[in-house]
């Protein structure tokens, strides 16, 4: 382990104009020469679904690099987690190469984010959409405490992250739902949506359910919105543009921004910064 010294830090609240109402997300500056042992520790110590730290890109293409840590474990991808690095990158002084665009290296290869004031949209990774095995989708709709009738479709979306993407019957359902998380534990990380029945401003009801990764609930998941996005824009199950809500079991208010333009899905929202400073690593 490196001698510690200290490193500019921020907490930043991502897919919320107000922070608290979204998901938090920590971003570790200037992490040359912090060793594996020593970034898996610190989010684990964070104890948040992720925590990011931000290095200079070997690809000469990109402007930056993050790797991508939960309490238990490295992610390829993660979309707050790129949404508020990338903030917190920009705040730090970056200067992208491109106007009006970043260029992100991370697990997955580039990934292109675009600033628009406090709103940050990233475009979705490429995402395989394959069928799930009817025993282990059992399994999963014992755990999520859901009766057959109340799924409407389900697809396995794997962006870097891997989801098992389930359509159900309304948001009522979604927001309803009460799993066995040590069920989910040893079967997937599950995400839900179901069209909005209330004119809130909003089009779907997402939650995100991820106790493999040692968190029962994602309060806005980035990843997620884009598999689901990709899926169900593509079968004509959601329209071009939508907004989602996350969070709302949670207290939170997230706001996921949705948009295909071309062959393109862009997910996005805005983000808040909470905390600033520096750590001793």
């Amino acid at each position: 382990m490196s001698t510690p010294r200290e490193r500019r830090f921020h907490q930043l609240d991502v897919f919320t104009d107000t922070a608290l109402r979204g998901n938090p997300l920590a971003v570790i500056h200037d992490a040359e020469g912090l060793d594996d042992a020593t970034l898996a520790a610190m989010a684990r110590w964070t104890n948040l679904s992720e925590t990011t730290f931000l290095l200079p890109p070997t690809d000469p293409a990109a402007d930056y690099r993050v790797r991508i840590f939960t309490p238990g474990g490295e992610l390829p991808f993660a979309g707050h987690p790129t949404l508020g690095s990338c903030q917190a990158w920009l705040l730090a002084g970056g200067q992208p190469k491109q106007a009006g665009e970043v260029i992100q290296q991370c697990g997955v290869g580039h990934v292109r984010v675009r600033r628009e004031s406090r709103h940050l949209a990233f475009a979705a990774p490429p995402c395989r959409i394959t069928e799930v095995d009817p025993a282990l989708l059992a399994s999963v709709l014992a755990a999520l405490g859901l009766q057959p009738r109340q799924l409407q479709q389900t697809r396995w979306l794997d962006n870097g992250p891997r989801w098992l993407g389930l359509l159900l019957d309304s948001a009522d359902t979604v927001r309803a739902l009460r799993p066995d998380h040590a069920a989910l534990k040893t079967l997937a990380k599950v995400g839900v949506i179901a069209p909005q029945n209330a004119a809130d401003g909003t089009d779907f009801e997402v939650r995100g359910f991820v106790a493999p990764i040692g968190i029962d609930e994602d309060p806005v998941t980035g990843s997620l919105n884009a598999g689901l996005a990709q899926w169900l824009i593509g079968a004509g199950l959601a329209p071009a543009h939508y907004v989602a809500a996350q969070g709302s079991q949670l207290g939170r208010a997230g706001r996921v921004h949705v948009a295909r333009e071309g062959d393109t899905v862009w997910v996005g929202g805005e983000v808040a910064v909470v905390i600033q400073g520096t750590v001793a690593l």
